[in-house]
């Protein structure tokens, strides 16, 4: 958001005097529209306006355009909806009611904020607040920001001037070689002019007070740094005027080039000292505060280092226009100490940042788990990490998370709140970084002139005398490269401290690869936005590919721990630690990546992950001994199509199906296979039956058959008393209670379907009997009224 915030001002508030306090990513409530964004400015000029504007990216997304602003003095109330709760929503009366929905509650308290300071120093209370919080009200805002009023000194100078020894001595030898004879008095009296206000207009005009503020100016005071300001400038001037022919044999010029060197050497020492110094204590005086912004894992902000230096940008592009090497020198100090402050304090935060993430783990877990299942001290870059002992033994579960551990580890186990913790350090630690390196380029970019288009002087060379212009792409290339540069060797300790603590992150839990891919794409998107070649740009999508890298290194860890899992040969298998582990995943991935902008590599990570449970369900099931296969295929399907129905993953809708398929079919097969053990005999006998017709006797000749004749009909049916069927079910639903997990509740299910397969089967059986042995009086010693009872019986006696 600070880069966008950065981004706004510069192309839209700044061209039309406005200053930017406050923004907030917002919809309007209800609708399903693009994203827009609400500002708070106000006008840099006296009377202050102070407005709220909206502002949305074009259609063709390559620049944002104002769209619609309100006047503050027209706004009635303010209703943040709940005052006590985290809600996004909030209203703004204006001549309407504009009902809006912030992308965060933090971001529209802020707003709400600083509508509240900007009502209360310019409105007087003559907004409503309603339902906001006591504590985003404050009591009063910051006095006004003081006028700076500088300027230089020149001396007066008179009409009328005599001319010196120097000018007489060249009007002199002006007339000795002018063409003109003596009798032509009007033309040479005309030239004699022409070329007097030449020397007089470009080259005398340098005037005491300039010269005295190139020598001796004060270079620490605002009102010494504008003298000399105005005083280089002039210089500049006078060295750059076009000669005419013959002009520089004349003695006034000669001298007046002598002193104007002499004047622009004195002066480039001068201000060269003078900023090396600068540049030496501010580097120093600004370490004293690290401990106090590390401990509550805050950057520095050099804002105060930048707005002094910027009171010399003029002197430095003055600098650079006349001496470019002494520019270059200060350029290369600058650069040196910039380095070994920002080392310092970006390797403090980074240690307090990797503390505060091991504490997650220490304080949320109570050291009851290792680090990756690691044993002893947590290794680190720093010192006072390494003083962190954490436990960890073979007997303690690894705190990486796994969808094989996952199955065995309850809701506070797995400790929402810790990963939440890790989430906002990370968070935190890449908002520091972002608006450091935004605030330093744009400093660099402005102090040493290095914006993309060349100034005039700056195609100058030493002398005065234009030098070749190059082409203006190649001038903004090679001033990029140079900016470029001098970040890399600023901040050459962010790539590595980044990737050293998403090393941190990934070793403590790999799951936490989630969020880190989430929060590292979003802001690597807002810092292209901004300016795709920026320093920032370039270093975070470098180490987004690091955190790419280790996410899918988590997916395939998960994928072959299920290969490698193994499964009890004693006791019943239920369902599968890596399937209720797929579904804790998912359960979490869909928190994380709800409206990420890499929604697509979770998707391909589903399909990946979702295959191999598919897969590994089918290996366990194969190899499983003390559980029917058709059981394990059963129920862990069951628990597979539940989970994709609940989360309605549409890019597992295929895989969702077939899961419902798999189910289906094995529920099928297992009832089939265990109900036919009941009444093994009588289905052999009707298995019989049906093959005797198959081999083309008559259904009603079948009784003539000796095997199969009325009296071993009634035999059989004999062996199947109702007594003897209910004792049958109740062996079977034991059986199957044995085979079946709790945890599912497929009990139920199976049980009825089995009852459904056995009404099925009995009217099979009485259909035979009619059309094989009609008349025959023979029936089934049991009614299907009285199987309904056994099953409803036998479940509820369970």
């Amino acid at each position: 958001m600070t880069a966008i915030k950065h981004a706004l001002q510069r192309d839209i508030f700044t061209p039309n005097d406005e200053r930017l306090l406050s923004i907030v990513n917002v919809c309007k409530a209800g609708k399903k529209k693009k994203n827009c964004f609400l500002c708070a400015t106000v006008t840099t000029e006296r009377p202050v306006q102070v407005r709220v504007v909206k502002v949305k990216k074009s259609d063709k997304g390559d620049f944002y355009k104002r769209q619609m602003a309100w006047e503050l003095r027209d706004l009635a109330e303010v209703d943040a909806k709940d005052a006590s709760k985290e809600n996004p929503e909030f209203d703004l009366h204006f001549e309407k009611v504009y009902r809006w929905v912030a992308s965060s509650t933090a971001e529209k308290n802020s707003f709400i904020s600083c509508i509240w300071k900007l009502n209360q120093r310019y409105l007087r209370k003559k907004v409503e607040f309603v339902n906001v919080s006591s504590q985003l009200l404050e009591e009063s805002v910051p006095s006004g920001e003081s006028q700076s009023v500088a300027g230089g000194d020149e001396d007066a100078l008179d009409d009328y001037q005599e001319l010196n020894a120097r000018e007489e001595q060249d009007i002199e030898g002006m007339m000795e070689v002018c063409e003109y004879a003596i009798s032509n008095a009007e033309a040479f009296a005309e030239k004699l002019s022409r070329e007097l206000q030449v020397l007089d207009g470009n080259y005398m005009d340098l005037s005491k007070g300039h010269i005295r503020a190139l020598q001796d100016g004060d270079l620490s005071s605002p009102k010494g740094i504008e003298a000399c300001i105005n005083a280089s400038e002039a210089l500049l001037q006078c060295m750059n005027v076009a000669l005419r022919p013959g002009h520089e044999k004349l003695m006034a010029v000669k001298q007046q080039q002598h002193l104007f060197t002499e004047l622009r050497d004195t002066f480039a020492r001068r201000l060269t000292n003078h900023l090396n110094n600068v540049f030496v204590h501010q580097g120093h005086d600004q370490s004293s505060t690290l401990s106090q912004h590390t401990a509550e894992l805050t950057l520095p902000k050099h804002s105060p280092l930048h707005r002094d230096l910027l009171r010399y940008a003029k002197l430095m592009e003055w600098l650079k226009n006349t001496q470019r090497e002494k520019y270059d020198g200060l350029s290369r100090t600058y650069v040196d100490y910039m380095t070994r402050l920002y080392e310092r304090e970006i390797k403090d935060f980074f240690e307090v940042a990797k503390i505060k993430m091991a504490g997650t783990t220490k304080e949320g877990k109570g050291n009851k788990f290792g680090l990756h299942g690691s044993s002893g001290k947590l290794t680190g870059s720093t010192s006072s990490l390494n003083k962190l002992a954490v436990q960890g033994s073979s007997s303690r579960r690894s705190q990486s998370s796994s969808l094989l551990d996952m199955g065995n580890m309850s809701a506070s186990d797995l400790d929402v709140a810790d990963r939440t913790k890790f989430d906002k350090i990370f968070e935190q630690v890449l908002s520091e970084l972002e608006p450091l390196c935004l605030a330093e380029q744009d400093f660099i970019s402005k102090f040493f002139k290095l914006q993309q288009h060349p100034t005039l002087g700056e195609v100058e060379s030493d002398g005065g005398v234009p030098s070749r212009q190059p082409p203006p792409g190649e001038h903004r290339h090679s001033m990029k490269d140079m900016v470029r540069l001098m970040m890399n060797k600023i901040f050459q300790s962010i790539e590595t401290e980044l990737n050293s603590l998403i090393a941190l992150g990934d070793k403590i839990d790999s799951f936490h690869s989630l969020y880190m891919l989430v929060k590292m794409s979003h802001h690597v998107w807002t810092a292209q936005n901004v300016d795709p070649a920026s320093y920032l740009s370039t270093t975070l999508g470098n180490v987004l590919v690091t955190v790419k890298r280790n996410f899918d290194k988590c997916i395939s860890g998960q994928i072959r721990q299920m290969e490698e899992v193994k499964i009890s040969k004693k006791s019943k298998v239920g369902i599968l630690p890596f399937v209720t582990g797929f579904e804790e995943f998912a359960e979490l991935a869909e928190t994380i990546f709800r409206n990420a902008e890499r929604r697509g590599d979770l998707d391909k990570a589903y399909v990946k992950l979702i295959r191999a449970v598919f897969m590994n369900v089918e290996k366990v099931a194969n190899e499983s001994q003390k559980t029917p296969r058709d059981v394990v295929m059963m129920e862990n399907f069951h628990h597979i199509f539940s989970t994709q129905s609940r989360l309605k993953i549409s890019c597992l809708e295929t895989e969702r199906r077939e899961a419902k398929h798999k189910y289906t079919d094995h529920l099928q097969s297992y009832v089939i296979n265990s109900l036919g053990q009941p009444l093994e005999k009588l289905n052999h006998f009707f298995e019989g039956v049906e093959a005797r017709v198959a081999q083309g006797v008559r259904e009603e000749e079948v009784s003539y058959q000796l095997a199969f004749n009325k009296q071993e009909l009634r035999k059989v049916i004999k062996e199947y008393p109702g007594k003897e069927v209910k004792k049958g079910l109740d062996n079977l639903y034991k059986k199957v209670d044995k085979h079946l997990c709790e945890e599912e509740s497929l009990l139920q299910v199976v049980w009825h379907s089995m009852q459904d397969e056995f009404i099925r089967q009995y009217k099979h059986f009485e259909g035979l009997i009619g059309r094989c042995y009609p008349g025959s009086g023979i029936t089934m010693e049991f009614t299907i009224g009285d199987m309904l009872e056994y099953f409803s019986s036998i479940a509820q006696s369970h």
